[in-house]
């Protein structure tokens, strides 16, 4: 099994254990996820296996959307409902107030990464030193909101749907929120909706995909690692430059088939004359020649 499995993550798993779950399931050691999500936050958690872990880093980057309840009045250590209340507020704003508030955070911004997250300063992962009671002090980093809507107000509880960058903290979004709007405020709950092209509505449970393996059915809802570049155009090599490819040479742009044209730099997916994937190859104009970025092909 190669490719892509969009998960459903329930509630009260972390994203290390859906990956040591699926290694149980499908009996593989190659399996890694794409974004870590809270244990109590749930959602599309896509899955790669075989070689479609060489996908990972580039899913990582992918623009993430979510739907999440802010909880306005209090403050807590995690910036989630989970955590120790450090501080709690009239919540009084009104409706108009708080959607001026929330499209204030359209565009890019400077968040300031929790204490309670993955990231590591001086090898260290802050959770870690947030647990022994320490804190120290964060660097904020640019993450991009392109899109953020009120769904539902009814005090203390905001609704929102938030369609983000890369690295963005909602835990942190709701608190920088409820601290401009003067009252405090932490995420009660989280849903991933949409990670890239792969969507809630698409996602299966660890029970469903263990029941599938059983009844031989799962390959059907694995995503194939070259569709993962279907906007890319392909390019068919000639029998004999089939050597080349095999071994992640760089090759001339003489082919058969597919839609790719010769021009200025651009990236192409590559199969060879059987119609194997090879990987992705970027076209070099001044040596008139494809080179590879990434391969598929070989060993898992």
């Amino acid at each position: 099994m190669d490719g892509i499995i969009n998960v459903y993550k329930e509630k009260g798993y972390t994203s290390h254990d859906v990956v040591a779950k699926m290694r149980g399931i499908l009996q593989m050691k190659k399996i890694g996820h794409t974004g870590t999500l809270d244990p109590e936050a749930e959602g599309v958690l896509p899955i790669c296996v075989g070689k479609g872990t060489r996908l990972c880093d580039m899913l990582a980057d992918r623009t993430k959307a979510y739907e999440t309840v802010l909880l306005l009045g209090q403050e807590t250590d995690t910036q989630d409902t989970t955590g120790k209340v450090l501080a709690r507020y009239p919540a009084e704003p009104d409706e108009n107030q708080i959607c001026q508030v929330v499209k204030s955070f359209l565009g890019l911004y400077m968040q300031v990464p929790p204490m309670y997250s993955a990231l590591k300063v001086n090898g260290k992962k802050l959770y870690e030193l947030a647990r022994a009671g320490k804190e120290i002090e964060r660097q904020p980093r640019p993450v991009e909101i392109f899109d953020i809507q009120v769904r539902k107000i009814c005090l203390p509880r905001v609704t929102l749907s938030v369609t983000c960058s890369k690295g963005t903290y909602i835990r942190t979004l709701c608190y920088d929120i409820g601290k401009k709007l003067g009252c405090g405020g932490c995420m009660e709950s989280l849903v991933r909706i949409r990670v890239g092209q792969f969507c809630l509505e698409d996602s299966i449970k660890l029970g469903q995909i263990r029941r599938m393996k059983d009844e031989g059915t799962l390959e059907a809802y694995i995503m194939p690692v070259d569709s993962f570049f279907h906007d890319l155009p392909e390019l068919v090599t000639k029998p004999e430059e089939d050597r080349l490819v095999h071994n992640g040479n760089p090759f001339s742009p003489v082919f058969v088939g597919g839609d790719a044209k010769e021009g200025d730099c651009f990236r192409v997916r590559v199969y060879d004359s059987q119609r194997n994937f090879i990987g992705i190859y970027q076209y070099e104009k001044s040596k008139k020649r494809f080179y590879p970025q990434k391969i598929f092909l070989g060993g898992s």
